[in-house]
């Protein structure tokens, strides 16, 4: 695969967006604002909450509100952490529905929870060297 071709830009549409940001902030420990854009665009216009990674690779995350009342439904979206029985306690106070509670994996400790929409969100600290 070409290295320029890489993922740079994720949206989930969410049935209720003060909800499901209030979730990604206080569960996921996301850093998200709510905004409105004008225009009548799908993808970049309307009511919005977003975060961007700029050390490394840059990736931008937003949740949008549906328009035309169908949400984002089943896709799976992983946050690397630090400490993920940290993060694992932060997501159950914060509201998370629990699908499993940290369990290694190949790839590192990883806790898994539904969003308000049915996706899937995890949370996985890496195996480090050693």
């Amino acid at each position: 695969m070409d290295p320029s071709n890489r993922l740079i830009l994720l949206v989930l549409e969410v049935a209720d967006l003060e909800a499901s940001a209030a979730l990604y902030r206080d569960a996921f420990g996301l850093d998200l604002h709510v905004d409105n854009h004008g225009g009548d665009d799908r993808w970049i216009s309307g009511g919005h909450a977003s975060a961007s990674w700029a050390d490394g690779a840059f990736l931008h995350f937003a949740l949008y509100q549906a328009k035309g009342g169908t949400s984002t439904y089943g896709t799976q979206v992983g946050f690397a952490v630090d400490d993920v029985e940290a993060a694992h306690a932060g997501a159950v106070a914060g509201g998370a529905i629990l699908i499993h509670e940290p369990r290694p994996e190949p790839w590192g400790a990883t806790s898994r929870y539904h969003d308000l929409d049915g996706n899937v969100v995890s949370l996985t600290q890496s195996r480090r060297a050693g």
